[in-house]
């Protein structure tokens, strides 16, 4: 997908002609804007725009309303052509003949308040006009919004500004193949978006993980020479990062200084957040420093990247070294950071920590979430504390939150640790009653406890359950689970169950289901067993 989108930007946006820089300038060799023209009303029609007009003049819309069945498309035009120069009055008629008749309006009227609104500025209203259309489904009708707003261009007198506002509003609406056409056509007349709304394309296709397209695109911008901003650096930086490039995002980040603009906060928590990404922490601390040398703030989220590094490093000790002095840079550690530090700690097998950690948030009053509640229910269950664990999940209520599949998940372990399978089980049908989807981790975790318990017709039954969730068993669990079957003379199930597993397409990498013949059945169980 990635492949076909940068092709598309490279047969779109590439050409030989010169450049333009900026919003308005237009080269010499842009194709010229077409003028359409359109016949003048006469008779009937004439005398209707001029009393329609004259009304309007007058704020006299009782007389309006007894003419609202005369409207027709090419009357409404000439309307608002003849007011275009008042564009709150302009809105006001057009959202009038909206309310009394919607089907007069066509893509021309809509082209031509567009116009109105956007060469003074009314950016918001022309948005709302815009989003109203472009919520259709038709294929066609972007294109021909732009063939409409480019005919009556020269009616209105307008300003390249409504082809940036069309082009916004795509980048807004993830409409990415339109926002492409429309930047393509644009700068074949001349034309080319501010930075502000290339800024909300490269955004939102970041949000959407397509950092190829968003890097692509930044590169068109340059070649045009549309002067990027800090924020649309910031995006590149972010880009690159993303993608493991982080000698580009460092490079990028360096010649900021030389484009004009200083490093804002978001730069340095950005490139902070890549190196811990990668494990470079040293790197991302020194990153820190500079903000000092700088005259940067580091805030609440620089720090919280920086714990969050350290704590999936397991480094606890250094974590809370930053948690330290983040205090004493009177920032206020929030939900964030202490989750992070909460769960650093459980992951290390330290809940001692994690529940000081969890009062101490709580004496500072900081709002305790789910998350919270995981990572202490999580650290009780893995040292097989299930009822504190579930005194934690009764706060739960009191709280007004509600447990999620971790919750569930973490419920299970503990109930597996302590070998309570069947326990563990009833805890597993609660959670899908419930409408939570487990995961493989806790599929593996709840089939390796069966065997470890040696309870093979429960596992049999859950390996059937996982069938059902189209879940690929664990080789290593799977083989436990066949022995200990054929071990109990259950040849015949296992072969139901290889068979199912076959069917289903459910067969895990390695398994041989030879063996299980071979041994389990022609040898006897005990031969198998041995094997296995």
């Amino acid at each position: 997908m990635g492949n076909f989108w940068f092709r598309r930007f490279s047969t779109l946006l590439s050409s030989t002609e010169k450049e333009s820089g900026i919003l308005g300038r237009r080269n010499w060799n842009s194709i010229p804007i077409p003028h359409r023209t359109i016949p003048e009303p006469k008779g009937q029609d004439f005398d209707f725009v001029n009393v329609v007009h004259s009304h309007l003049v007058h704020s006299d819309w009782t007389k309006l309303d007894s003419l609202s069945s005369g409207l027709t498309a090419f009357r409404v035009k000439h309307v608002l052509l003849r007011i275009q120069k008042d564009h709150v009055l302009s809105l006001e008629f057009f959202n009038w003949v909206r309310s009394r008749n919607p089907s007069v309006h066509t893509l021309e009227t809509h082209s031509i308040i567009l116009h109105v609104l956007t060469r003074n500025r009314k950016f918001k209203s022309a948005e709302k006009i815009l989003r109203t259309i472009l919520a259709s489904d038709s294929i066609n009708l972007p294109s021909k919004l732009f063939e409409a707003m480019l005919y009556s261009y020269r009616l209105c007198d307008s300003s390249p500004l409504a082809f940036d506002c069309l082009f916004k509003n795509f980048a807004h609406m993830r409409k990415f193949r339109n926002a492409t056409d429309t930047f393509s056509r644009m700068k074949d007349y001349g034309f080319l978006p501010t930075v502000e709304s290339c800024n909300a394309y490269m955004s939102s296709l970041l949000d959407l993980r397509r950092v190829d397209i968003a890097l692509g695109f930044y590169r068109e911008m340059r070649r045009h020479r549309i002067s990027p901003n800090v924020f649309t650096l910031n995006m590149v930086i972010c880009g690159y990062c993303r993608l493991g490039k982080l000698d580009k995002a460092a490079e990028v980040f360096g010649e900021m200084e030389n484009m004009g603009f200083s490093p804002t906060v978001v730069s340095y928590n950005t490139l902070i957040l890549g190196y811990c990404n990668k494990g470079l922490l040293s790197m991302a601390v020194n990153l820190k420093f500079m903000m000092g040398k700088n005259r940067v703030q580091p805030n609440v989220i620089t720090f919280n990247t920086l714990i969050n590094g350290f704590c999936k490093e397991g480094k606890l000790h250094e974590a809370n070294k930053l948690l330290r002095e983040m205090k004493a840079m009177k920032l206020d550690p929030n939900t964030v950071t202490y989750n992070t530090l909460i769960n650093g700690c459980i992951q290390q097998g330290n809940s001692e920590m994690g529940g000081r950690l969890y009062e101490e948030m709580l004496r500072n009053q900081v709002k305790a979430d789910i998350l919270t509640y995981n990572s202490l229910i999580l650290g009780l269950c893995k040292e097989g504390k299930t009822k504190k664990a579930a005194y934690l999940v009764k706060e739960l209520e009191k709280k007004n939150l509600v447990p999620n599949a971790s919750t569930f998940s973490a419920l299970i372990s503990g109930q597996c640790i302590r070998k309570n399978t069947d326990r563990a089980f009833q805890l597993y049908k609660s959670m899908v009653r419930s409408g939570f989807h487990p995961n493989e981790h806790t599929f593996q975790m709840l089939m390796c406890a069966f065997c470890n318990n040696e309870d093979f017709d429960g596992g049999a039954q859950f390996l059937r359950e996982m069938f059902e969730r189209s879940v690929v068993p664990d080789l290593d669990s799977l083989y436990k689970l066949c022995a200990g079957l054929c071990q109990g003379g259950k040849e015949q199930l296992v072969m139901s169950l290889c068979s199912e597993m076959e069917a289903r397409h459910l067969v895990p990498n390695g398994f041989d289901m030879d063996k299980i013949i071979g041994f389990g059945i022609k040898n006897g169980s005990k031969a198998f067993g041995d094997e296995l």
